[in-house]
């Protein structure tokens, strides 16, 4: 009979997420290694200061990123809400020496340059701090997925001074652009190992709650 947490750690041995960290690399070096790996790179690479970090992601990582897409994608046609889709794009300032490739990102309302949406599946701790990354590229609202749950971070300092320590950023309950999603919803429906299912009941619970408005 297997352990549970034996069965885990088999799991993830058999699906690893590798991460590489390079310093001292130059804004031209990065550029390069991005128009290298082209459209289809299977790779997430973000940039800060000199620091590339190069993640290959697991496909427990992708299979989280990809179920959020679509719970919020019905979420959004439930709701009327419109949105423009940003996905993996490569975002990038070089003026702020910042770049990155959220999981998922959105813009709401009308398409602009960069996301008012980031969301990242966090499977491996370490490498670029992602809120000071996000920060730079003026991303409004970052939401982290980690142990079946959300912790959503909106940006209240562009220019931080009191929150340094999270570049401007502080911790929300809610959505602040997407005041009407209820984030826990989002997460127990997450926590359904059936897509099918999980899908079926997000939108039951959330026609719902429409209902009830």
């Amino acid at each position: 009979m297997v352990l549970l947490n034996d069965l885990t750690q088999r799991l993830q041995a058999d699906d690893p997420e590798e991460k590489r960290i390079v310093t001292g690399v130059s804004w031209q070096q990065y550029e390069a290694l991005i128009a290298d790996l082209g459209d289809n790179s299977g790779y997430r690479v973000a940039y800060l200061d000199g620091v590339l970090e190069i993640v290959s992601p697991s496909r427990r990582h992708e299979r989280g990123k990809t179920r959020i897409g679509g719970l919020l994608e019905l979420f959004f046609l439930e709701t009327d809400t419109e949105y423009f889709p940003t996905g993996s794009t490569t975002f990038r300032k070089e003026d702020n020496q910042a770049g990155g490739e959220p999981d998922e990102s959105y813009c709401i309302g009308t398409e602009k340059d960069f996301p008012d949406l980031a969301i990242e599946v966090v499977v491996t701790r370490g490498g670029i701090n992602r809120l000071e990354l996000y920060q730079r590229l003026g991303v409004r609202e970052v939401w982290f997925w980690e142990n079946e749950s959300f912790s959503p971070y909106y940006l209240w300092e562009e220019t931080p001074s009191q929150s340094m320590q999270t570049f401007g950023y502080g911790k929300i309950e809610r959505s602040e652009i997407l005041p009407n999603l209820d984030i826990n919803l989002l997460a127990e429906c997450l926590s359904n190992s059936n897509p099918l299912a999980a899908a079926k009941e997000f939108r039951q619970r959330l026609r719902s709650q429409l209902d009830r408005a």
